[in-house]
């Protein structure tokens, strides 16, 4: 098995320099020099700036005009003349990069000038910009290299210049990966309020232009400057959000570009706010930035990561991420060198749940490699037969068989004392579940018989060989679509395995139709009954996945191994109680069924009674995008005994199960959820005489409110002039979809008392606005359908 952690290390300008003094071979150069110690010392791949700071010095020089205090008018002439040549015709001199062949660049992560200001406030900032990343990305492309690393964005006010300057260079350069570098929020939420300096760094110059910092914009060490700790403060989610957001507008401008990608930067120490982490996940997400800076020393002296920072990393394995290490070798630990860093995360990777699980034979991680966040048309059990090969996957699975078995072994320890039981497999294939059946039989010492219904004229032949070679008089074969055939005598236990994804997606109930009319008056069915469960889900991957396949693949659900997504809903139940849990229960097919009128031959007359439709709410606390929709099923076989792929259950139902993934509903346009909002979602299950197809649309709303404070309150709640509530009735939204869910009071923190009577207010008034809304999905099954 490949590796989940490739391992890389960061060249510094610092370190070219000292391989140069240091000399080399005739035909090697320095950066060739330091690649071949990085390899060495274990490193897959190096970072490396491409240039140098004399691009630095030459671009500003050129951009920065002089103000005309600083230069006679011939000198800003001569600037602009020279800035205006390069803007006509870009181009380096030899100086200024730090790859100049193609062997050089072989193992290179490149990473473009960090002090660009694709977002600056100053437009002739933004524009010349622009054109230097340009020229970085066609110099980086001339010499072949994959993957360049994008400066961090900084100005939120001018993220939409920085998307649209990134967009451009996707276009010119269609075969490099594109990676904006990103700390997973920004530090600056945490550091004390200060008053900005007279001029700072980024001041307007007298003639109109910017100048940029003066140093590169590296994220602030905590250690180097008192700040508060995300451990002991929190901040407004809002501002947690700051730079994912800027990430969304970035790839939405950049229509969701698959080769803009994600270099997480986890410089400053990770926030105690799980939710603000977890979005990350369903992000593309393909190298994360760690210094050694961000590790702390453990009693030994080596070098260990914070427990918050240990958790994330271990579940980035999903990614298999690269890990860019910087600062190794500048002895920041006492303890352990250099190699202790990539030793450390190697650890990690080891000890990754994620890892451990695809590692280990019989887990669901295993069965399923390769197929994580792989989009799988959901089968077509009436209109085609199903080939060998598709028989023999599902029949790797011991849990769902093992679970078959015992629920009919408990019903025929439950049934009444008869000289024989008659067992009907409904949906043979090629015999597991007779096979199971014949064994309960045997557990039981019950005397039954077992008919087996296949429709499929070559999994039939299979069958044969089977009753020939094991099962003998003991099973009797019949050949057919189970709606219309007849069984030679009224059945007393129904078995199939007709269940999809989403219970129902497989026209389980259609057929169950057709097959329930062999069953005795108190005859049963295993199972007996199902429910499908929906959760809203983000995930850039399936989204770009399922936009590849035009207007038609945006409207098929697909049966997919999630991954690399998000459930963006939460428990709670939102401001005003209005919501349901994270995963709910859109509806229940129950069989045998009593109430369906039938004809003279027990079938059906229209299949109006399968017709369904659930409308659901529910509770977003954190920010994120939703791409589509997450569907789940739970059936109950027999009494206790159930399958199950609802994840807050599965392990306790039907742990390792193999047979089926959840099922996802796409979005064409992805929906825009803020912090505490509601999201209401509308699916249907409708039908006609040939075809069952499912519609689905969504609404999202911010909770407002009529707020009354109580009588009592504290002195702190107001100003000193009484001004924060300056009524008892204030129209508010709450909670605001820029703070986070459990510090929509913070004020009242230190009153309990207060804070429940505050959110007893609110949910007593509280009301929705609408913000947003999807188009209505697959209508008519225009796109996608079950044939019956």
């Amino acid at each position: 098995m490949s590796p989940f952690a490739i391992l890389a290390t960061t060249i510094t300008h610092e370190d070219i320099q000292k391989a140069a003094a240091r000399g080399h071979g005739p035909h090697e150069t320095p950066v060739l020099s330091l690649s071949t110690e990085s390899r060495a010392k274990g490193y897959q791949t190096i970072c490396l700036p491409l240039t140098t700071g004399k691009w630095r010095e030459r671009w500003k020089n050129m951009c920065i005009m002089p103000s005309t205090g600083d230069g006679g008018n011939e000198e800003v002439i001569a600037a602009e003349k020279e800035a205006e040549a390069w803007r006509k015709s870009p181009s380096f001199l030899l100086d200024e990069v730090t790859m100049t062949r193609l062997d050089e660049a072989e193992i290179v992560v490149a990473m473009a000038s960090e002090w660009l200001q694709l977002d600056a406030t100053d437009d002739w900032v933004r524009h010349d910009s622009g054109i230097a990343l340009r020229q970085e990305v066609a110099y980086a492309s001339y010499l072949n290299i994959p993957t360049i690393i994008l400066p961090p964005p900084r100005n939120r006010s001018h993220i939409a210049s920085y998307g649209r300057i990134v967009n451009d260079c996707l276009k010119n350069a269609p075969y490099m990966q594109f990676s904006v570098r990103l700390p997973i929020y920004d530090p600056a939420v945490f550091q004390p309020k200060e008053s900005p300096p007279l001029k700072p760094d980024g001041d307007m110059s007298s003639n109109g232009a910017s100048t940029p910092p003066t140093s590169s914009p590296n994220i602030p060490n905590p250690s180097l400057s008192p700040t508060r700790s995300p451990r002991s403060s929190k901040a407004p989610e809002g501002e947690l959000n700051a730079t994912w957001e800027m990430w969304d507008v970035i790839r939405t401008v950049c229509d969701y570009s698959v080769r803009l990608t994600l270099t997480l930067d986890l410089t400053p120490p990770l926030p105690v706010n799980a939710g603000v982490l977890n979005r990350w996940a369903a992000e593309p997400v393909q190298h994360i930035f760690l210094p050694a800076s961000t590790f702390i020393a453990n009693v030994k002296g080596y070098p260990v990561l914070p427990k918050g920072t240990q958790a994330f990393i271990r579940k980035s394995m999903i990614h298999r991420p690269t890990f860019i290490l910087s600062g190794a070798n500048s002895g920041l630990h006492a303890m352990g060198g250099e190699s202790a860093y990539a030793q450390y995360v190697k650890h990690l990777e080891k000890s990754s749940p994620i890892v451990q699980a695809a590692k280990t034979e019989g887990t669901v991680e295993h069965f399923a490699r390769g197929y994580q966040d792989y989009l799988q048309n959901p089968l077509q059990p009436l209109m085609d037969n199903l080939q060998s090969i598709t028989y023999q996957t599902f029949e790797q699975d011991p849990v769902k068989y093992h679970n078959y078995e015992e629920a009919i072994y408990r019903a025929l320890m439950d049934w009444p004392d008869m000289e024989r039981i008659v067992i009907c497999v409904a949906g043979a294939g090629r015999g597991p579940l007779v096979a199971r059946s014949i064994k309960a039989i045997q557990r039981s010492s019950s005397q039954a018989f077992v008919y087996a219904v296949e429709k499929n004229p070559s999994a039939f032949v299979t069958l044969q060989g089977r009753k020939t070679r094991e099962w003998g008089s003991s099973v009797e074969l019949i050949f057919g679509d189970m709606r219309q055939i007849d069984v030679p005598e009224p059945v007393d236990i129904l078995v199939s395995e007709l269940l999809g994804s989403f219970g129902d997606n497989e026209l389980s109930p259609e057929c169950l139709d057709g097959a329930v009319r062999f069953l005795k008056p108190d005859g049963i069915s295993i199972p007996s009954s199902y429910t499908a469960h929906l959760a809203p889900l983000s995930s850039s991957k399936l989204y770009n996945a399922a936009k590849e396949k035009s207007l038609k693949g945006m409207e098929t659900p697909y049966v997919v191994m999630f991954q690399n997504v998000e459930v963006l809903s939460g428990d709670g139940g939102g401001a005003g109680r209005r919501c349901g849990p994270d995963i709910q229960e859109c509806w229940e097919f129950e069989h045998p069924r009593k109430d369906v009128t039938v004809d003279e031959k027990g079938l059906p007359l229209t299949n109006s009674h399968n017709v369904r439709s659930a409308r659901l709410c529910f509770h977003i606390p954190h920010a994120g995008v939703m791409h589509g929709l997450a569907g789940y099923f739970e059936a109950v076989l027999y009494g206790d005994v159930r399958l199950s792929i609802h994840p807050h259950r599965k392990d306790q139902v039907s742990k390792n199960m193999l047979s089926w993934f959840p099922l996802f509903f796409p979005f064409r346009d992805p929906l825009y959820l803020p912090s505490n909002s509601e999201l209401q979602v509308s699916i249907w299950r409708l039908t006609n005489d040939q075809q069952v197809w499912y519609e689905w649309y969504a609404e999202s709303f911010l909770p407002v409110a009529c707020m009354s404070l109580p009588s009592e309150q504290p002195e702190d709640l107001s100003g000193s002039d009484g001004s924060f509530f300056s009524s008892t009735s204030t129209h508010v939204a709450v909670p605001s979809p820029v703070i986070d869910a459990i510090d929509a009071f913070p004020s009242t923190e230190s009153r309990p008392e207060l804070r429940r009577a505050s959110l007893d207010s609110v949910q007593a008034s509280s009301g929705v606005v609408k913000i947003g809304q999807t188009s209505l999905h697959n209508p008519g099954g225009r796109s996608s359908w079950i044939g019956l």
